[in-house]
């Protein structure tokens, strides 16, 4: 029985996180003791140590102790990169892994690299973690309806039997027939298991205004205790007041970036489905919009950034959005439970549930 099953992706940001989360939670629900490891960081915290926020994270939302927490070889960045380019770091990272495996025998979830090739220069990509830790490989993929077979059928032919399924993620609502009747019946009949198809969820796409203030250095203006709120879109306030009216009332959940000179439009979004205010060029706004703001309980965040600037800091945020929010954790519970298939999952990896007296 594999006593590892390694999480990976074809292209990073696919939900290998999530599905953990997801996957790990139905599983300690059937009695199963699971330990979690992640070998390669790529989100170090701002501690001394090398421990990666993903760890951390999942480690609390599971309940894990530090004992079923499985160890972080090095952290994925540019200056790692250059040592081991250099020479200057020689360690056999494989070996390390392969000797740690075969110490510790209990089931344990792994999240392996952002791609297939991610980490090959330190012999750690998806398939060489797979083999040091002779585990099964279980693949987020986020669909596309043209490039989602091609990229499948590419990874089983590099994973071999290694591979024993799949998870398509972030499926249209108007996709979800053509994936479950169409693609999950041919990939299946390529003898690749199709174990989830997930819908696309807002939630899940959507980020915390205490992440926007993180990546664009924001100041808080006012409501500091709202920025838990989440943001699904963004919009860009530059147009006359009557055609952002119109826009607004069509958005939902918005973060409305707008000059801070801009009065008539920090109005108007203030009336709408706005979630924060983010002002370019530093300029502070009136006393009036800011006393609206605190009435409406929406967040105004001051940026020294010009507006293009600024769009490309909260676009990028958007395309590399991560799980670190409960609601967003109950979600993907909930997701996993409706849309992924557990109980074939445990039979392919010989788990059964145990009954704790």
């Amino acid at each position: 029985m594999p006593q590892h099953l390694l999480i990976g992706s074809i292209q990073p940001y696919s939900g290998k996180s999530a599905t953990i989360i997801g996957v790990a939670h139905q599983l300690q629900k059937k009695g199963i003791a699971i330990a979690y490891g992640k070998p390669i960081g790529t989100c170090p915290s701002e501690t001394a140590e090398v421990v990666d926020e993903d760890v951390r994270f999942i480690a609390q939302i599971l309940n894990l102790p530090n004992s079923c927490l499985r160890p972080t070889l090095f952290a994925l960045n540019a200056e790692t990169v250059r040592q081991r380019i250099q020479a200057e770091d020689l360690t056999d990272y494989a070996e390390q892994l392969r000797q740690y495996s075969l110490q510790n025998q209990e089931f344990a979830l792994w999240e392996g690299p952002g791609s297939l090739e991610e980490a090959s220069l330190f012999d750690l990509s998806l398939l060489q973690i797979a083999q040091a830790l002779d585990a099964a490989i279980l693949l987020t993929v986020l669909f596309d309806p043209i490039s989602t077979v091609d990229a499948v059928l590419s990874a089983k032919a590099r994973l071999g039997d290694r591979l024993i399924g799949i998870s398509l993620n972030d499926i249209p609502p108007g996709q979800l027939t053509f994936a479950s009747e169409t693609i999950k019946p041919f990939l299946e009949a390529q003898g690749i298991s199709v174990l989830g198809l997930l819908p696309s969820n807002q939630l899940l796409r959507s980020v915390s205004v205490k992440e926007l203030v993180r990546q664009l250095k924001a100041e808080v203006l006012c409501c500091h205790d709202r920025l838990d709120l989440m943001v699904e879109q963004l919009t860009i306030g530059a147009m006359n007041i009557s055609s952002a009216l119109k826009y607004f009332r069509k958005a939902h959940n918005m973060a409305v970036v707008t000059g801070g000179d801009r009065t008539d439009i920090q109005l108007a979004a203030l009336e709408t489905s706005t979630q924060c205010l983010v002002l370019t060029g530093h300029v502070f706004p009136s006393p009036m919009i800011l006393s609206r703001a605190e009435d409406a309980e929406i967040p105004i965040l001051a940026v020294d950034l010009d507006t293009l600037t600024t769009v490309e800091v909260i676009e990028r945020t958007f395309e590399q959005v991560r799980l670190q929010e409960a609601v967003k954790v109950q979600c993907v519970r909930q997701m996993i439970a409706k849309h992924f298939d557990t109980e074939r999952l445990m039979a392919q990896l010989g788990l059964k549930p145990v009954v704790r007296l």
